[in-house]
Parts: C-alpha cells; structure tokens; sequence
C-alpha cells in the first residue's frame, strides 16, 4: 500500500461525509490548501477524478462512489481498533458523532456532555442538529437522537429522557391582553406560533387531544418558524401562543412568565431516544455515551 495514499484517505472520507472540503477542512482541523492537496494527491495516485466540484457543491463520482464503498469500512476499522486501544488503558478518545435534533440540547444532551468533558476529556461530542429523519448510516453518524416515534425497528433505542407533554403556553401579557382560549376552538381566534416543516415544506398542525382522541389542529398567527426553541422566545415577548414540550417551557411556567393553557388538551410523547445499529455499540465512545445517558436517566 502507498503509504502517502493511506494517510490521506480520512481527508477524503471527511469530504465525502461533509459534502465540503470546508467543513471537512475544519473537522480534521487542517488549512484548506491541505484539504485540497490530500484529495489531489489520492485522485492523482489512483488516476481518477473522485469529487465533482462546483461553486456550491461538492459530490463523488462514480469511481468516487465505489472507491469509498470499499475503502471506508476498512478507515472504520482502523479507527475502531485504535479507539479499542485506549479504552483498555482507560482512555475514551476519538469523535462520536450525533445526529439530534436542536432541542434534544436543553432536554437531555447538554447535561450528558457535560459529564462525558469530565469523564472523558480526549472524547469529542460532534452534534450536527437536524430535525429530519435521516439515514445516519449513510451520513456517517454514530448515533441519532429522536422521539420514538420516529426510530425504526432494526435500529437499537436506548431512552434519554421520560415521556413529556406537548402543550400549548402563552404569557400572562398577551392573555390579558388578548384573552385566554377554553377550548381547542378558540385557537382559531389567536395569534398561534407556527411551525414550518422543512422537509415536507408544509405548516404543522399541531397535535392536541379532545374527548380523548388525538386531533390535528391548523392555526393561524402573525409568525412561523422552524425551531420550537424560538417559538419559545416568541412566546415570552408576548407575541402569541406557542407549541412545545412541556420540559422547555417549565422553569418559565414556574417563574410566571409564561402560562400552561388548555391542559386537558396536551398529548403525551414518547420521549427522546439515542438510536444506532445494532452492533455499533461495542464501540468504546458509543458505549461510554449510553454508560452516562443511563446513568442521568437513572437520578
């Protein structure tokens, strides 16, 4: 084997994985000219052109393609032996990479990070927030973070959190101002936060319960966004009512800035779940992650 094409192969596998030599550039903590020169380097040795290349994006040929179906699960397997390495010394080290979306933060990821930086400080927590349903195989994920709803079965689900309520809160301000709803029906007469779906390109109908069926329900309101986090913000300007999980909003409703309304109308949801295939845990970083979740889990 080359050893010049050995070495440079995670440059190219980084900039397969990211779409970008930028972002590639910037995870391997290389300048770009370095970047650049890698990828050269392996397409001038194999004699083919790996990436296609524009002014705004980057994707693999089809020799490109083939190449890193071969080459990619033996780079894993390297990793995944040094990584095994450490761990016998006791040292957890490398990058685990997550796929969650932008609230899992505040509801379960932030406080596990936290530990890990302790426990384990050679461990990079690398979280790319995305509400999609994605196929974190085939983007290089170790792990996604999902309700559990959206897992699916031949992926393992290890739980983050307990069930919490999806529910509907506004502050004392905009309910006096401009009233408060007693049934679901009286959404219609609201400012109501809205939520876009990038993926679906579709406004969401936010989910609520009546006479003990769940039942979808299309709001109106003077803004939309993509992120309950900033629906939250919204909601504490006074701007209108807002969507979102019960654990977000509680240390507003505890301090009174905002209120829970239409209780009986919240729904339950699953929780969040970490999800990875099976067999991936027996990796050391994987597997210290789940060690930290259960343990959070279990205070």
């Amino acid at each position: 084997m080359d050893r010049d094409l050995l070495s440079h192969l995670p440059v190219v596998a980084a900039v397969a994985r990211r779409r970008s030599f930028a972002a590639a550039a910037a995870e391997l903590n290389l300048g770009a000219s370095a970047t650049s020169h890698a990828v050269r380097l392996v397409e001038e040795r194999l004699g083919l052109p790996l990436f296609v290349r524009t002014t705004r994006s980057v994707s693999l040929t089809e020799a490109g393609e083939a190449f890193l179906q071969r080459a990619q699960p033996a780079l894993d397997a390297l990793r995944e032996a040094a990584e095994a390495v450490q761990a016998k010394k006791g040292q957890i080290g490398g990058v685990l990479r997550l796929n969650a979306p932008r609230t899992a933060m505040p509801l379960a990821l932030t406080r596990i990070i936290r530990n890990l930086a302790v426990r384990h400080p050679e461990l990079v927590i690398e979280v790319t927030t995305d509400d999609a349903a994605v196929d974190i195989v085939a983007l290089g994920y170790d792990a996604g973070v999902r309700l559990g709803e959206m897992i699916a079965e031949d992926m393992v689900a290890v739980r983050l959190t307990p069930p919490f309520k999806a529910i509907t809160v506004a502050s004392p301000a905009y309910l006096k101002a401009s009233g408060e709803p007693r049934t679901i029906a009286d959404l219609q007469k609201h400012n109501c936060i809205g939520y876009r779906l990038l993926t679906k390109d579709a406004v969401y109908a936010w989910e609520l319960s009546h006479a003990g069926k769940d039942v979808a329900v299309q709001v109106r309101g003077t803004a939309r966004v993509t992120d309950s986090l900033f629906a939250l913000d919204l909601a504490l300007a006074d701007v209108g009512i807002a969507y979102v999980f019960e654990p977000l909003a509680r240390r507003h409703i505890r301090s009174g800035d905002l209120r829970w309304i239409l209780p009986a109308a919240a729904i339950e949801e699953p929780g969040l779940f970490l999800y990875f295939p099976r067999g991936a845990s027996e990796a050391p970083k994987l597997r210290a992650f789940i060690d930290a979740a259960r343990l959070r889990a279990g205070k």
